[in-house]
């Protein structure tokens, strides 16, 4: 069954038109992230569904029940929902037990899980100023779930971290999704951080939606060059008469006769676990992406790919 629906979305700030027309829905303990540039209206869109904005046109409804905008409810927040912001904050002079404790609809059991699984058995007896901002942020979202929501949304939950901790809220995150039975809806600044978490990608552009379609769909076979850039590095070359997008790790380096495209090397960067070559063409250079740093600059190379790592745009 569908958990959200979104028809129509739309919301103005000023004289510029955030929203233009958002239409999505997410199935029950389905894993959504939005992606797209600053400013494409990701996070109001976010706000709309949790009924933390009021939105000027549209509907949006959660379990077949209509959200209100803060304009419409007492106290803004849509029930059943949990909203963790990026700009998240905790009670000052508190131990963190104590925070936790507040609004919690688990037991003790459920509850003890629920902290093992967002890594804070161990931050109970500690005060905010004893905590790192990973701390602080695996407790606030911990407070979330303790209210037993059905959905939970997350804004830019892997902003400001470093690689480590954002590695272990990944983690975190889709053991919540997973072992808890949450429906997860996210929006991340770096899409790349989506791809694999997400079962389902919408991308965003100038309040509206460009694609929306499974990680591989959207990594592989983008709409356009916005789309493509939003996930790594692609090239543009000419095949058959057409632009042809490809990835750089969809080039072999070949020998023989299985020889599509001749270059010569003009740089070698090592990238950690793959060393990424620039290759010069004919007519342009394209990025290549391969396992080992054998080759050097000046070298003649001869690239193949195969049909279906060929996308036409």
């Amino acid at each position: 069954m569908n958990l959200i629906y979104v028809s129509d979305a739309r919301k103005r700030e000023g004289e510029e038109e955030v929203l233009k027309g958002v239409s999505f829905t997410q199935k029950e303990f389905q894993k959504i992230a939005i992606a797209g540039e600053s400013g494409c209206g990701k996070s109001t869109l976010l706000k709309i569904i949790a009924g933390l904005t009021q939105a000027d046109g549209g509907e949006v409804l959660f379990a077949n029940e209509r959200v209100k905008g803060p304009l419409e409810r007492l106290l803004p927040g849509q029930p059943g929902i949990a909203y963790l912001s990026q700009h998240f904050e905790l009670r000052n002079h508190y131990r963190m037990e104590e925070i936790l404790e507040y609004a919690n609809l688990l037991t003790d059991e459920e509850a003890e899980e629920l902290y093992k699984l967002c890594h804070i058995s161990h931050l109970m007896k500690r005060k905010n100023d004893q905590l790192s901002g990973g701390e602080k942020q695996r407790i606030a979202l911990a407070r979330l779930l303790t209210t037993a929501p059905r959905l939970l949304i997350l804004d830019e939950p892997f902003s400001n971290l470093d690689p480590i901790l954002k590695e272990t809220l990944k983690t975190i995150i889709r053991n919540i999704s997973d072992k808890l039975k949450i429906t997860c809806l996210l929006v991340s600044h770096d899409p790349l951080d989506t791809l694999g978490w997400a079962e389902e990608i919408i991308v965003m552009k100038e309040g509206r939606i460009v694609q929306q379609g499974p990680p591989e769909k959207i990594y592989h076979q983008p709409v356009d060059e916005y789309v493509a850039g939003l996930f790594g590095k692609y090239n543009l070359v000419e095949m058959n008469g057409k632009r042809a997008f490809v990835r750089p790790e969809n080039f072999r380096i070949v020998t023989g006769k299985e020889v599509a495209l001749k270059g010569t090397v003009k740089a070698v960067h090592f990238m950690g676990s793959t060393y990424e070559l620039e290759v010069a063409l004919s007519q342009q250079i394209v990025t290549v992406k391969v396992d080992n740093g054998h080759f050097v600059k000046g070298e003649t190379v001869q690239l193949a790919l195969s049909p279906e790592d060929i996308w036409y745009i």
